[in-house]
C-alpha cells in the first residue's frame, strides 16, 4: 500500500495529542503493573486494568487489554491463554493496552518479572533492547520491511525468537482501522513518526517463557 495512503490521518489528528495519549497510555500500564500480584488469574489482571484505565480518564479502549502469565507469554495477541493461569512467586508477565485519550489511540506494552529468576529478567529485557536497537535503525530511514528484518536478525545474534506474527502496526486518531495500513513489518515505505507501533515479541529458545515490548515511533 502507498504510504501516502497508509499514512492518512482524520481530520482530528494531533501529533501533540497523539504524544499525551502515548504519555498517558504509559502511566497506566505502570499503576497497572504496580498492582499484579502472584496468585492473580489473567481474567482478575484484565479487570484491573480496566478499573485502572477507566481511573486514568481514558475516553475508551481500541483494542482490549491483554495481560500474559507465565507459558502464555508465548502467546500473540490473537490466541487465547491457556486457561487458568495463575501468576507464580517467580514468574513472568507482560501488559499490552491500548486505550484512547483525547481521541487519539495509545498502544503500549512492557514485561515485568517475580522473582528473581535470571533467565525471566533477562527475557524482558532483551525485548526492550531489542526496541532500542530497532528503534535507533528506523531513525536511519529504513522501510517497515527491513526494520524487522534488522530486528530478527538481531533477535537471532541474542539467541532469542522473533515472533514473526507480530509485526507492528498503524495507530492515530481513533479509529486509525479505517485507512487499512496493514503491518509495519509489510510497509514497503519509511514510517513517519508518530503513527507506527514496533512491536517486539520474543521466546527463549527452549524454555516457554517470552516477553513483548511496543511503542510509538517518535522523532
Amino acid at each position: 500500500m502507498p504510504a501516502a495512503t497508509a499514512e492518512n490521518v482524520g481530520r482530528k489528528f494531533d501529533l501533540a495529542r497523539m504524544l499525551g495519549a502515548r504519555e498517558r497510555a504509559w502511566t497506566a500500564l505502570r499503576d497497572i503493573a504496580s498492582r499484579i500480584r502472584p496468585g492473580m488469574t489473567e481474567p482478575e489482571a484484565v479487570q484491573l486494568a480496566k478499573e485502572r484505565l477507566e481511573a486514568a480518564g481514558m475516553d475508551r479502549i481500541w483494542h482490549p487489554s491483554i495481560l500474559r502469565f507465565g507459558a502464555n507469554t508465548l502467546k500473540t495477541f490473537r490466541q487465547r491463554s491457556a486457561p487458568d493461569t495463575v501468576l507464580g512467586e517467580n514468574d513472568i508477565y507482560f501488559v499490552d493496552l491500548g486505550p484512547v485519550f483525547d481521541g487519539h489511540e495509545g498502544d503500549v506494552g512492557d514485561t515485568f518479572v517475580v522473582g528473581d529468576d535470571p533467565v525471566m529478567h533477562a527475557c524482558a529485557a532483551a525485548s526492550r533492547e531489542l526496541f532500542a536497537r530497532g528503534e535507533a535503525r528506523w531513525r536511519e530511514g529504513v522501510t517497515g520491511v527491513a526494520l524487522y528484518d534488522y530486528v530478527s536478525a538481531e533477535a537471532d545474534a541474542m539467541g532469542w525468537r522473533l515472533n514473526h506474527a507480530t509485526k507492528g502496526h498503524r495507530v492515530g486518531d481513533y479509529p486509525h482501522a479505517v485507512h487499512k495500513a496493514g503491518n509495519l513489518g509489510d510497509f514497503a515505505g519509511a514510517p513517519v513518526p508518530g503513527l507506527w507501533i514496533l512491536e517486539i515479541q520474543i521466546a527463549h529458545p527452549t524454555l516457554p517463557i517470552g516477553a513483548f515490548y511496543e511503542d510509538l515511533l517518535m522523532a
